[in-house]
């Protein structure tokens, strides 16, 4: 395991921004592989089932067909998430507020960025549970 990135009190340094650029671009990378096998993994089940009869309430194999799809549509949707929440990382960063509690405005640790790059909140923000937004209008 690569040792985790130096911090100063306001987030990333100067030095290591470019190397939290990288890694976070290589998980992005990585889920973008995952999703396009997920995706072509839930068109194969489509596909197999345009075969079959669809029938899946009376189908033996009707109960797994629909759990697989559902399974793998699931998975793709945590892609997209997981897609969505290092975009907003990226751009945390090209801002100056990454590496910062979206709850508290702390510093959050270097450890729980290595391990979880994407994070918003810092380990006592995030046990405390959901981030609660204000309603507009």
């Amino acid at each position: 395991m690569a040792p985790a990135p130096e911090y100063g009190p306001d987030g990333p340094t100067a030095s290591n921004g470019s190397d939290t650029r990288r890694r976070l671009a290589a998980d992005r990378a990585d889920t973008l592989g995952r999703l396009a096998a997920l995706t072509r993994d839930f068109e194969g089940i489509v596909a197999a089932n345009a075969l079959v009869a669809v029938d899946d309430e009376h189908d033996p194999e009707g109960g797994t067909t629909a759990f697989e799809r559902a399974h793998v549509a699931s998975l793709m949707a945590q892609a997209r998430e997981h897609l969505e929440e290092l975009d907003l990382a990226l751009d945390r960063l090209e801002r100056g507020t990454y590496g910062r509690c979206e709850a508290c405005g702390g510093t959050i640790a270097p450890e729980r960025l290595e391990i979880r790059p994407a994070t918003t909140r810092c380990v006592r923000c995030a046990g405390a549970g959901p981030v609660r937004h204000a309603r507009s209008g």
